[in-house]
């Protein structure tokens, strides 16, 4: 009989070369997991091949503990390279240049308005929201709304002072998103505490709630700081009103927030209490609700349960997810995608290659530059193309290409 190719070789031999690696390095699987801040069961997990490979962070700290290269444990220079040495983006250096640019003067022109400011930041996120190519669209805005935020800043005062503040920061919360991806991670976590600092000056508690949800982003990301970003996230749930949809919105992400960094440190009970939490804020709010920019509303929280399986390491119950996963109600073309994305990387760890390249191209159709810049489908796409199932090879190696991997 032909030989058959249902699974992924890449998923399983990184497990082994995890595994050989700690066993070299003569590590319990409990005593590896304490030292990269995981359970057992992660590390098992990790070595049987029911998760994949985890993200350049984790590698790092993996290969430090076993006393090795990430090159020992990935075993496939050439995914490294085209994975973890991540896409630039044409417009970093624009962008790099006007975060890291200060204005130490008040200059000549005239400080924008709050309210032209406000206009501008909407038709930002419109575009990071919209179809098409959305982080070429905003990386065109982007340096513009940096330098005139930070001049409107210094030069206004009082009420409106504060109101550009809290516009500022949803500027670095931009500029954190488009940083996603790219090879600049400290860049990332710069755009985040700016975001947190210009909020808390604003004094605006709308303004902490969004900055705080995607500081927890950063740390889940980096896999650091899990008791820090579930008190963040609970210190800006408080300070939100829960008697009107704006007030309950920040609070239900926040709740969001919390579910997932328990998710990512395996404490389901508390992950799945807190998701509970935003799924009712959710029906409070109506089943058309939805905010503006955040995109808070019952359709994300839904699509965040996939999240919270993947992160409790639970693929079977990850795959169930990803097959009554509905975006419809998610009016976020980058959403929509970024959350297909997961969907594929479950069925991936099922070993569904059909479904999980199916999915991708799904992704890629609704939003180019989501699956262009995810570490995710970089990793495995290649390799569907050059082992994967046969029925979706040819699709695969399409998607590598548009990628500008080699397939």
């Amino acid at each position: 009989m032909p030989e058959q190719h249902d699974t992924v070789p890449e998923i399983q031999t990184f497990g082994r070369r995890a595994r050989a690696a700690r066993d070299r390095a003569g590590l319990t699987r409990a005593v590896a997991g304490g030292l990269v801040g995981r359970s057992a069961e992660w590390v098992k997990a990790i070595e049987t091949g029911a998760i994949g490979m985890p993200r350049l962070p984790m590698l790092i700290r993996m290969a430090t503990v076993y006393e090795c290269d990430i090159a020992d444990l990935t075993g496939d220079e050439r995914i490294t390279a085209a994975t973890y040495t991540k896409a630039v983006h044409a417009s970093l250096p624009a962008v790099k240049r006007a975060l890291t640019t200060y204005q130490l003067t008040a200059g000549e022109d005239e400080p924008e308005a709050a309210e032209v400011l406000a206009a501008r930041v909407r038709r930002a996120w419109k575009l990071w929201h919209g179809d098409g190519d959305h982080r070429s669209r905003v990386a065109a805005l982007l340096p513009d709304l940096l330098a005139d935020a930070q001049r409107s800043v210094r030069a206004l005062e009082g009420a409106e002072r504060r109101r550009v503040l809290a516009l500022q920061a949803q500027v670095y919360h931009l500029a954190q998103l488009y940083l996603a991806f790219q090879p600049e991670p400290e860049l990332i976590t710069m755009a985040g505490d700016r975001s947190m600092s210009a909020a808390q000056d604003a004094d605006s508690p709308r303004a902490i709630a969004g900055a705080a949800w995607y500081v927890n982003h950063i740390y889940r990301d980096a896999d650091t700081a899990a008791e820090a970003r579930v008190e963040l996230a609970e210190q800006a749930a408080a300070l939100q009103r829960r008697d009107d949809p704006e007030g309950l919105a920040r609070w239900g992400l926040l709740q969001l927030a919390a579910a997932l960094s328990y998710a990512k440190t395996g404490r389901a009970e508390l992950a799945w209490r807190y998701w509970d939490r935003a799924k009712d804020a959710a029906r409070q709010l109506g089943e058309a609700y939805v905010h503006p920019w955040l995109i808070f509303g019952h359709g994300i929280v839904d699509a965040y349960a996939l999240d919270i399986h993947l992160g409790l390491v639970q693929p079977g119950k990850a795959v169930e997810a990803a097959a009554a996963l509905d975006l419809g109600a998610v009016p976020s073309a980058t959403r929509r995608a970024r959350h297909l994305v997961e969907a594929a990387r479950a069925y991936g760890m099922q070993q569904e290659g059909v479904a999980a390249v199916a999915l991708l191209g799904k992704a890629y159709r609704t939003s180019p530059e989501t699956v262009r810049f995810s570490t995710h489908a970089r990793m495995v796409l290649p390799e569907f193309a050059k082992a994967g199932p046969p029925t979706v090879r040819e699709d695969a190696r399409e998607l590598t290409l548009a990628l500008g991997l080699t397939a």
